[in-house]
């Protein structure tokens, strides 16, 4: 066998061998990104409890059927506030900051009011909102 074949047997022989690693990791790659196409549900949905809500004053829920929310304040508070934490600029997931009453990106040090809005760039578009209500035990949230 000359050297030139044999080299090109083994690189086709390691191109073979690495086809049953490649092909489910390409599933799992596709998979990975439909999963986040997966269309939210436009309806009331529960993403949590109040008593969730009242332990700390926020509620995250990063896999609701309505899709990732951040609750503020408390079951007995008149005005709730519901927010899709993904930040606009980089997607990163965005903290509520109780002191300055603002939503915090920790990659690029967004800032959105309490509304969602913009207050501080990078980030150039407000975080989506969520209307809220509770009923029973239960915190409900609808896209608005």
């Amino acid at each position: 066998m000359k050297r030139r074949d044999f080299i090109n047997w083994v690189g086709l022989g390691g191109i073979a061998s690495s086809l049953p690693v490649a092909m489910p990791a390409a599933g799992y790659a596709y998979a990975a990104c439909s999963s986040q196409t997966t269309p939210v549900s436009r309806d009331w949905q529960t993403v949590g409890t109040s008593a969730e809500l009242d332990n700390t004053g926020q509620l995250l829920a990063k896999n609701s059927p309505a899709g990732p929310v951040l609750l503020v304040g408390t079951s007995k508070a008149a005005n709730l506030t519901a927010v899709n934490p993904t930040c606009t600029h980089a997607g990163c997931t965005v903290a509520w900051k109780a002191e300055t009453k603002k939503f915090v990106c920790p990659c690029h040090d967004s800032e959105f009011g309490i509304d969602g809005k913009v207050q501080k760039g990078p980030a150039t578009e407000a975080l989506k909102t969520y209307a809220v209500k509770i009923e029973g035990n239960s915190v409900l949230v609808k896209p608005s």
